[in-house]
């Protein structure tokens, strides 16, 4: 399986002197069920796209640590979802408890700028998918209290109070945003908790734009300019997003980037060996599936990726473009960005490409650290975020 670091990237000496500066912040990473299903320390090198050290030499700054749940936890019935959701996080206050010498807890800018000081990866949880929260206002102040900062208000599946980008919602679900959608947002403003619009549908968007009172993100999409896939923005919601003052991540999935591709790993799962492939759990069986994928499936060129982050910069301008890498959410990466060491390519790209060293560090980090910062407050010093870390001594159970 991948992981090695062994792998050098070579670059010019100006992007390697930019990278040494640890520019990046990773909006949208999905490693916490690896540590949870697996037992991966996140702090080294191992199987999977990313961890601390890897992403150290690769320039990361700062990562938003997702716990992402399988709606089939959330339809098992209540307290499920957030039983799950309880258990990565847990995953991730353990790993700073372990680790404090790569990664620290950072609840607010004050605290994001500390980490950078120590030279150390600011962790920031994140949740993937609104249905995490079962629908209460108190269990999204819980997770607030234990760190939570960045919340995709809905995953694939749509809510009774939000509709997803994918097609088949039913009469029950609002076109966009409901009442209790709006109280969602509102309520995320308030606590200081970054809102994010990857994987809502076009209505949902633009009803959370009229919502919100800060900006927001969208940690991990494309540009549908590019690609028509129902995961990326259009060129309207990229000016959108713009005039409210948020960032879009360029995500890495090779599926969300090009149609060629998607075609190609759409061919691929249907493959007898693909389909045979089995593990101890399903996030061992989707690494599994995820080697095969890269070795097996025509690779997507880097310049890909390239050509997403440039139109993006083109329609909103270098001031609200980011990263969303989607490492270890996705099955397939483009060639040069297989892990976390390789983001000083997208550097070297950029500085080739005649970008100035500032312009380049906004889209690396910049951006969203800016965002991060005006959503969170500033704070006058690390602990004054509200941060009470889980007991991952024991099992844990739903909310309390």
């Amino acid at each position: 399986m991948r992981g090695r670091l062994d792998d050098v990237i070579r670059l010019s000496s100006a992007a390697a002197s930019l990278v040494a500066e640890r520019p990046v912040f990773d909006a949208h990473a999905d490693s916490l069920q690896r540590a949870l299903d697996l037992g991966h320390d996140l702090a080294v090198a191992g199987p999977g796209h990313l961890d601390l050290e890897r992403g150290a030499a690769g320039g990361l700054g700062a990562l938003v640590f997702v716990s992402w749940v399988d709606p089939k936890f959330h339809e098992s019935g209540p307290g499920g979802a957030l039983a799950r959701t309880r258990d990565l996080l847990g995953e991730f206050h353990a790993l700073v408890r372990r680790r404090p010498d790569r990664v620290q807890f950072a609840g607010n800018g004050r605290a994001l700028a500390e980490a950078r000081e120590k030279r150390v990866v600011a962790g920031i949880p994140g949740i993937e998918g609104g249905h995490s929260i079962e629908e209460s206002l108190d269990h999204l102040e819980w997770f607030f209290e234990r760190g939570v900062r960045v919340m995709t208000l809905v995953w694939n599946n749509h809510l009774s109070w939000i509709r997803s980008c994918q097609p088949g919602a039913g009469s029950t679900v609002p076109e966009g945003l409901s009442d209790f959608g709006r109280l969602v947002v509102r309520t995320m403003n308030e606590l200081g908790m970054v809102v994010d619009l990857s994987h809502a549908g076009e209505r949902s968007f633009y009803d959370t734009l009229d919502a919100t009172a800060k900006p927001v993100i969208a940690s991990h999409s494309g540009c549908k300019a590019l690609h028509g896939h129902q995961r990326n923005l259009t060129d309207d919601q990229l000016r959108a997003l713009a005039q409210n003052g948020g960032v879009v991540g360029i995500v890495f999935c090779t599926a969300f980037l090009d149609a060629e591709a998607q075609k190609h790993d759409g061919a691929t799962r249907e493959r007898a060996d693909f389909k045979a492939i089995g593990g101890a759990n399903e996030t061992d069986v989707f690494l599994r599936q995820s080697d095969f994928m890269q070795r097996e499936t025509p690779p997507l060129a880097f310049e890909r990726v390239m050509q997403h982050v440039y139109h993006a910069i083109d329609v909103a301008g270098i001031d609200h473009v980011g990263l969303g890498s989607d490492y270890d959410g996705i099955q397939r990466t483009p060639q040069g960005l297989e892990h976390a060491g390789c983001y000083g390519r997208i550097a070297e790209h950029m500085l080739a490409r005649g970008f100035a060293p500032d312009a380049v560090r906004k889209v690396l980090g910049g951006n969203m650290e800016r965002v991060f910062s005006v959503v969170t407050g500033l704070g006058s010093a690390a602990h004054d975020a509200p941060w009470t870390p889980l007991d991952t001594s024991k099992s844990q159970g739903g909310v309390a």
